[in-house]
């Protein structure tokens, strides 16, 4: 049986992964403060024709329609449309969340998901093997509903690993690294996948901006280095 996929529509991006990415998998967004891990979920719901759910455990909703606005995406309009649901949760309440979660996917039959972030969750959370139990329930949820996820996580230092806690890695199926590297005195944006369960994807390291339209992958360019910071 062939695999149903889906294409992100963010711009230079779907050229790095020809076929698209598995319908009802779980992607793991992962890199530095102020590498563009929020305007890039926000530009894989806002670009699809099928509704979304933007979860918050840290920016309020109105500081995540302001981000939307400076790129001329109108979250309200959507959200009176039901082509997109904000959810802000307070992380300190977490049992209910993954109840909340599959009720707005109900409610306007989402198929994109966004979680903002693992590492504010996670935080709250404590021991490691309650976020992995956590996250295998988020990665259940998303594949019961024939969603596609993305779940963002902050790292601290990139030579001790990959994500907060050191275990997202493990439980999704997707991994999309934001990085910066040092190249002549000065830093630039990449980006790279990882892996990609069962799809052919670049696994070289391609430069990106934040243009006024949103994330832009310039997916014909390779950036040669050999320092990551």
């Amino acid at each position: 049986m062939s695999i149903k996929r889906i294409k992100f529509n963010i711009p230079g991006f779907d050229a790095l992964v020809p076929e698209g990415v598995p319908e009802s998998d779980l992607i793991l967004l992962t890199g530095f403060a102020g590498t563009g891990k929020t305007i890039f979920g926000l530009h894989f719901l806002v670009s699809s024709p099928e509704p979304g759910i933007f979860v918050s455990f840290e920016e309020s909703l109105d500081q995540i329609r302001e981000t939307a606005e400076t790129f001329g995406w109108d979250l309200k309009k959507m959200e009176d449309e039901n082509k997109l649901r904000l959810v802000k949760y307070d992380p300190f309440r977490i049992e209910d969340i993954m109840d909340i979660i599959q009720n707005s996917i109900k409610e306007i039959n989402a198929r994109r998901i966004v979680i903002d972030s693992v590492s504010a969750l996670g935080m709250h959370i404590g021991h490691k093997n309650d976020i992995r139990i956590m996250m295998q329930q988020l990665n259940n949820l998303i594949r019961k509903n024939k969603c596609t996820g993305i779940v963002i996580s902050e790292i601290p230092n990139i030579r001790e690993g990959i994500s907060r806690f050191g275990i997202e890695e493990f439980v999704t199926d997707g991994i999309i690294l934001l990085h910066r590297v040092l190249k002549n005195g000065e830093f630039h944006r990449v980006l790279t996948i990882l892996k990609m369960r069962a799809t052919e994807h670049s696994r070289k390291l391609h430069p990106y901006d934040i243009t006024s339209q949103g994330f832009f992958v310039y997916h014909d360019k390779v950036f040669e280095t050999d320092s990551i910071i």
